[in-house]
């Protein structure tokens, strides 16, 4: 049991920003209410659950003075590397990172080896993830093996447990394919996500075409057009049949555009902002390197500036960090030789509160919805909410604190172009299933 006392709860769906303390017994929120003591939460548990208390069981309190108290934050895009490459990342350490950014909920890409385009291995990689502190879930392909020329079964990876389907890292280029894979799946009330990268705009990815670093490197990079034709492109499949489609990792203005245009028409278009994309521009590649490389390539202040408005005003309604661990050997080689991605998971509110709370004006509620509420229903997790008898899955951070990004991380990987830099939040607990998965203390 636990007593979060003297916290500022911030909750969208109950249009909570106040002051509230909050009781939780076993796995659920059983009691949000002001001024909450040790007897009234002793005395529900004896009178309303009827529950005995054993002996030894106690009650844990915890001082929320100065902290914000939120719905555990939901990461709809990262990849674990498991199985396959585990030398970077698995799913244990994984959540670990997760927790230590206030994520209780992640669901994982599908770009493993072997890929996740069968039950039997989305079947044994959610048993591995259910041993953890935090919810591992995870997508399964659209097509087989990622190849983008047949598509999987739809009913039986859904029957396995997956909650989406992306070939995240390559773009589906058959128009009929995905045409069809779109009307399959929205039939099965199962998202999409989509890369959105057209090779034949791209000479080397991870670079934005034509700026300083291209030139330094000797590059030619990946032109804005590979996202924004793919994208115009499976916006419109979507909005025929009102398929539910998420464009995944935005990275142009151009984008951003169309996503306001085209969600008129079909409520069921989503889009994410990666803390990435809208903390950086493309000058940062000559500072960090290969460390900043990522697909899509973090480009101009006017794209950064335009994801911030799209975040801002509902255009992108989803904040995921594309958390993409690889080996410190793998970033030291050449730009061209380099991996690209990197993690996001422990920087994620940061960036979020110092760019959209901060420098945007962004309210808090409106903050936790993108990074919470939103991703949740998107995907139907029983998350984003701290209503009494939803799951007990909950942040506590400090909102102003501010601390130096530390080269030791949770996670297995440390490519980070953050490392060194001062942002604020600070994240006290992560609670999941009424249970701490983090604390920073521990």
């Amino acid at each position: 049991m636990i007593l979060i006392q003297n916290g500022h709860l911030v909750d969208p769906v109950l249009g909570i920003d106040e002051p509230m303390d909050i009781f939780i017994a076993d796995t659920t929120v059983s009691l949000l209410q002001k001024h909450l003591t040790e007897d009234a939460c002793i005395a529900h548990v004896k009178n309303k659950l009827k529950q005995k208390l054993s002996p030894g069981r106690g009650l844990t309190v915890i001082d929320a003075t100065d902290l914000i108290v939120a719905p555990g934050f939901v990461d709809t895009h990262v990849h674990f590397r498991d199985p396959g490459f585990t030398e970077k990342e698995d799913v244990h350490t994984g959540a670990l990172a997760a927790a230590a950014g206030g994520y209780t909920s992640v669901i994982m890409m599908a770009n493993t080896r072997p890929s996740l385009d069968s039950p039997e291995v989305l079947q044994d990689l959610l048993a591995r993830a259910g041993k953890e502190a935090i919810h591992v879930y995870a997508c399964a392909n659209v097509t087989k093996g990622m190849a983008g020329k047949e598509l999987t079964d739809f009913v039986a990876l859904k029957a396995a447990g997956a909650r989406g389907l992306t070939d995240d890292g390559l773009p589906i280029l058959q128009e009929a394919l995905l045409s069809e894979a779109l009307q399959k799946a929205t039939a099965l009330s199962l998202p999409v996500s989509l890369h959105e990268e057209d090779p034949a705009y791209i000479k080397e990815p991870g670079i934005n075409a034509g700026n300083e670093a291209c030139v330094r490197f000797g590059l030619t990079g990946a032109d804005r057009m590979a996202e924004i034709s793919m994208v115009e492109r499976d916006i419109k499949l979507a909005a025929r049949n009102q398929s539910i489609l998420c464009i995944q990792h935005v990275s142009c203005k151009e984008t951003v555009d169309l996503l306001r245009k085209y969600k008129k028409k079909n409520p069921n278009l989503h889009a994410e902002g990666t803390p990435h994309h809208f903390s950086l521009t493309e000058e940062i590649l000559l500072e960090k390197g290969t460390l900043a490389k990522v697909n899509p390539p973090i480009r101009t202040e006017k794209d950064r500036q335009a994801i911030l408005k799209g975040l801002c005003d509902g255009t992108l309604d989803l904040i995921a960090t594309d958390h993409a661990p690889h080996t410190a050997g793998e970033k030291q080689r050449s730009f061209t030789g380099a991996p690209s991605g990197m993690i996001g998971l422990e920087t994620a509110l940061s960036l979020a509160l110092k760019e959209l709370v901060q420098k945007k004006g962004l309210p808090l509620s409106a903050l936790i919805r993108l990074m919470s509420t939103n991703p949740a229903n998107l995907y139907g997790l029983p998350a984003g909410t701290l209503k009494p008898g939803s799951p007990a899955d909950l942040v506590l951070f400090h909102p102003e604190k501010e601390r130096i990004v530390s080269p030791r991380f949770h996670s297995k990987s440390t490519n980070s172009p953050f490392v060194g830099m001062r942002l604020p939040g600070v994240i006290r607990y992560t609670i999941a299933s009424g249970k701490i998965a983090f604390s920073e203390n521990a």
